[in-house]
C-alpha cells in the first residue's frame, strides 16, 4: 500500500490510526525518514533506521556500536557477509567473525541492497511487519533503488509497505497488483480548527492564535 498526498499531509496520523487498526496483533514495525538535506546521501533512511534500531548512543564506541549491530541483525539470522556490508554502510570497522569481502563499487553496492532485502525478509519470517516510509520526494537515489527493489519483493512477504511523498514524486510501482494509490487532500478550514483543538488538548486558545494557524498551515497536517 503506497500513500500519496500534499507536503507533510497526514505522516503521524496515517502511523497512528494504522496502530489503532492493528490494535493487540503481533508484528514488526520499522519507520524510515527521508530529509531535503541528505539527498546525496546513500541510503540515508536505511543507515539511520538501523542506528535508531540498534539503540546507538552518541558516546558508543565503535566496538560498542558493532556489538549492537550484531545483536540486531541476529534477529534475521544474515549470513556473515550481511553483518559486515552493514556494518560497513554505517561506517563501523567490522570484525574477525565478520570479514568485509573484497568487492569493486557496483557489487558492493548490489549486495549491500540484497543484504537489506535479505535483513527485512528476515523479520517477515517471524512476524507480519508494517514499514512506513515517509517523504519519500527527498529519497536518494541508491534508497531509492533498494525501495524498487522492495516494493518488488513484497509480492511473496508478509509485510504492509506506506510511503508517503509529494505528488511531484513518480513512483515506478503504481500499476503493479500489489500497490495501491491514496491521495491525500489538504484539510478544510473546519477540519484544520478542529485538528488544532485536538492538539491543545483540550486547551482553550483564542480564536485569533487558531485562525493563525490554521492559515500558516494551509491545510498541511503531519
Amino acid at each position: 500500500m503506497l500513500v500519496s498526498g500534499e507536503p507533510g499531509i497526514g505522516k503521524s496520523r496515517i502511523a497512528e490510526a494504522l496502530e489503532e487498526r492493528l490494535g493487540g496483533e503481533p508484528h514488526l514495525r520499522l519507520r524510515y525518514f527521508c530529509s531535503p538535506h541528505h539527498q546525496d546521501s546513500a541510503l540515508f533512511p536505511f543507515v539511520e533506521q538501523l542506528a535508531h534500531a540498534a539503540g546507538f548512543a552518541r558516546d558508543d564506541t565503535s566496538a560498542a556500536k558493532l556489538e549492537k549491530l550484531e545483536i540486531l541483525l541476529a534477529l534475521a539470522a544474515p549470513p556473515d557477509e550481511d553483518v559486515a556490508l552493514l556494518a560497513d554502510v554505517l561506517s563501523l570497522p567490522t570484525s574477525e567473525q565478520h570479514p568485509l569481502p573484497s568487492l569493486g563499487p557496483q557489487r558492493k553496492k548490489d549486495r549491500t541492497l540484497a543484504a537489506l532485502i535479505r535483513q527485512l525478509e528476515g523479520l517477515a519470517r517471524r512476524q507480519p511487519v508494517v514499514t512506513v516510509f515517509e517523504d519519500a520526494h527527498w529519497i536518494d537515489p541508491t534508497s531509492r533503488e533498494l525501495l524498487d527493489l522492495t516494493v518488488e519483493r513484497l509480492r511473496t512477504l508478509p509485510v504492509l509497505l506506506i510511503v508517503t511523498f509529494r505528488p511531484e514524486f513518480q513512483p515506478p510501482w503504481s500499476g503493479q497488483e500489489q500497490v495501491s494509490i491514496l491521495a491525500l487532500n489538504r484539510l478544510g478550514r473546519h477540519d484544520r480548527t478542529v485538528l488544532v483543538e485536538q492538539i491543545a488538548g483540550g486547551k482553550a486558545l483564542p480564536d485569533e492564535v487558531v485562525a493563525r494557524i490554521t492559515e500558516r498551515t494551509d491545510g498541511v497536517r503531519s
